[in-house]
């Protein structure tokens, strides 16, 4: 009989022993499970801004922006920034959170406006010619600017701005000249992109960026 009582007493120890583990596992899954979907963190004003600057390159690159377009577009991002600027200047270097959402929904809009010209039917042909393949070395080179940040947005928008004009008078000239230009032209033309080119050089070289990462 104390052999018996003794191994049923055992019995509800065992119990509370498999219970006692059961709970722990529980907890620890639901620990883990609550980790796992925990939301990431917004991204900071300077990747938002990073991001879309590399979206701007990309498009220049592959032909999707025209110069016309990516004169625009960095026009809104280089008003963007100089607004961040001013905010921080009046805050001790940091954004307050109304301002942080109002930086974010302008660049919401900048971001829709980059997907519009990315897919619209407005790409930049460049063609087999000297002309063509100046200007496509041009771009390549503005390009790589904005992606590594070398560009700010405000130079890329006046670089850009001086490829648009150029691609204008092209446009012109060969309507006038049944498809082709003139070698007086095509001289005019290689002296703009000559100036071009050394501005694109200097803006690469200046020291100037688009910053360092900040919250």
């Amino acid at each position: 009989m104390k052999f018996a009582t003794g191994k049923w007493a055992a019995v509800p120890v065992v119990v509370l022993m498999a219970a006692g583990m059961a709970m722990a596992q529980s907890s620890t899954t639901s620990s883990s499970s609550t980790t796992t979907t925990q939301a990431k963190p917004d991204p900071t004003v300077h990747q938002r801004k990073e991001n879309q600057q590399a979206r701007i390159g990309n498009g220049v690159q592959s032909g999707q922006l025209t110069s016309g377009e990516t004169a625009n577009l960095e026009h809104k991002e280089a008003a963007i920034n100089q607004e961040t600027r001013a905010d921080r200047a009046a805050n001790g270097g940091k954004l307050t959170t109304s301002e942080k959402q109002q930086i974010n929904q302008q660049q919401n809009h900048v971001s829709k406006q980059i997907y519009a010209d990315k897919h619209n039917a407005n790409t930049a042909h460049y063609g087999n010619t000297e002309v063509g393949q100046r200007r496509a070395n041009q771009q390549a080179r503005v390009a790589q600017g904005v992606k590594s940040g070398q560009m700010t947005a405000g130079e890329t928008a006046r670089v850009e701005n001086r490829e648009r004009g150029i691609n204008q008078e092209v446009h012109a000239d060969r309507q006038a000249n049944g498809g082709k230009l003139t070698p007086q032209e095509r001289a005019q033309v290689n002296r703009q992109q000559n100036r071009t080119s050394r501005q694109i050089y200097r803006d690469k070289h200046n020291g100037r960026t688009q910053g360092k990462a900040k919250p």
